[in-house]
């Protein structure tokens, strides 16, 4: 499988940034999913309000986290559910190699799930001989074409209609067409085949219920219900975060989650589990197991400003309005979960020395913080990792001797009015002779040299002018007028 890496986020980035067909789909994305969302938070009366409240049941929930996990699995295994635990993406591995080595299983079928991704869980079973077919539309795509998904709803928006269509040719063998119907007809037709000989499901959950033991899967296409009811066995792999307390509370969420990520008021298909069938002719599994899967959360919820990461609800709202994720895409950041929610969650699942890069992979303009329907605050996160990365683990950051005399020189200008005026006079006389109208592009030679904060920062952005008049003289002048 071609998998780019969070170490190499930085080369990732610059390649994507030559992709034109990726940058056009991605503005397509965000403009389509942010109309649509627009729309569908005017039908609630209080979207506000019901953003504070989902933040609240959050927090209560990770608050009480150990409480409610217990409540949970309690209440699953009273329903028929045999609940495991896991406590890395290994241990989750292992409990799915031994319950399908158990059964025989050498066919499963897969709904899409960011934390089997997250595991690495299609790898690991087909090293054991054992082939997952994802079986929705989107992941079965990247499937086919050996890839990773590059955004958290819509897994494969990277593909255009003409590769989708040139990979069903050569994976599946149909003529070429770029006839959507067409296209779309053919995995109906290859993943019912799959559902019919599969000997287990395998899902995720979008929430679990303390209350009751149930866990939730949402869906537009229909064929995660197929998984988790036809095959006799049902695996659902479930992160600990995704526990809430009340039944009640899934009334919040239902109204947040389809409105934020794809600006549905409702999702087509909302699945409802709880335990295995009730007789042998009803619908369901006759075995449910449920892994909950810990990875890092635990070390997430240990600090109360990181801990809110785990309030995430997995949208993709963030990633929808980022300016940064607008312009590579997901595969750059190297991890399932890309975007600013990728950049704080992903150092913090996989070491922050194997991602270093990546809280650094924002404007900190807050679009992401405005957007996502739990108020996490992403650019406190993202400022929390940076610092982390700045200081180390063992002992505080050691700057350079340029850099102590730049701040001290900066401290020292700042605080002194005549300095700073001064300073300010001279940087209007020397910006001649590098602006082009208000702003300074691109600085190389002599100049980068003599000053390499300018050269750095231009190398890929503009850099403001100092402005004709300060605030204090057009004050001045304003206040001698009406003298």
């Amino acid at each position: 499988m071609n998998q780019l890496t969070t170490e190499n986020f930085d080369r990732n980035a610059r390649a994507a940034l030559g992709d034109a067909q990726l940058r056009g789909a991605l503005r397509n994305l965000a403009v389509t999913f942010g109309t649509r969302r627009k729309s569908a938070i005017a039908t609630v009366d209080d979207w506000e309000g019901l953003r504070d409240r989902a933040r609240a049941i959050k927090d209560e929930t990770l608050a009480r986290l150990d409480v409610y996990l217990a409540e949970f699995a309690e209440n699953a295994e009273k329903a028929g559910a045999r609940v495991h635990w896991a406590r890395d993406g290994r241990e989750a591995c292992d409990i799915f190699l031994r319950l399908l080595k158990e059964r025989e299983a050498t066919r499963v079928v897969k709904a899409k799930s960011m934390v089997s991704e997250e595991i690495h869980l299609n790898a690991v079973l087909e090293k054991a001989g054992i082939f997952p077919d994802e079986t929705d539309l989107g992941e079965w795509i990247i499937q086919l074409a050996g890839e990773t998904p590059s955004h958290i709803v819509v897994p494969a928006i990277h593909k255009t209609k003409a590769q989708i269509a040139d990979l069903f040719t050569e994976k599946v063998g149909i003529e070429k067409t770029d006839d959507v119907d067409a296209l779309t007809k053919t995995a109906r037709r290859v993943l019912r085949e799959r559902f019919a000989r599969a000997d287990v499901g395998i899902s995720g959950a979008n929430f679990a219920v303390a209350e009751t033991g149930t866990f939730l899967v949402l869906e537009n296409e229909g064929n995660i219900r197929l998984t988790t009811s036809l095959p006799k066995t049902h695996i659902a792999l479930i992160g600990i975060e995704k526990i809430i307390p009340k039944f009640a509370d899934l009334d919040v969420f239902l109204k947040l989650l389809p409105r934020s990520g794809t600006g549905q008021r409702l999702t087509t298909y909302q699945s409802l589990i709880t335990g295995t069938k009730r007789s042998a002719d009803g619908e369901g599994p006759d075995e449910l197991h449920i892994i909950l899967l810990d990875n890092g959360r635990s070390r997430m919820l240990a600090h109360p400003t990181t801990r809110q990461s785990l309030a995430c609800i997995r949208c993709g709202a963030c990633l929808n309005a980022c300016p940064v994720y607008q312009a590579i895409g997901g595969h750059a950041y190297g991890s399932v979960y890309p975007g600013p929610i990728g950049a704080v969650i992903t150092p913090q699942l996989v070491g922050i020395e194997k991602a270093k890069q990546l809280p650094y992979a924002s404007s900190l303009c807050g679009a992401c913080r405005e957007v996502c329907p739990v108020k996490i605050d992403i650019p406190e996160l993202l400022l929390h990792l940076r610092a982390a990365i700045a200081e180390g683990e063992k002992e505080p950051v050691r700057r350079r001797t340029s850099e102590k005399l730049a701040f001290k020189a900066y401290a020292f200008a700042w605080s002194r009015p005549v300095v700073y005026k001064l300073g300010t006079k001279i940087s209007r006389l020397l910006q001649k002779f590098v602006a082009k109208g208000d702003k300074i592009g691109k600085q190389n030679g002599l100049l980068a040299k003599l000053a390499p904060p300018l050269g750095a920062w231009t190398a890929w952005r503009d850099a403001p002018t100092v402005a004709p008049r300060s605030f204090r003289e057009i004050w001045k002048d304003e206040l001698e007028k009406k003298d």
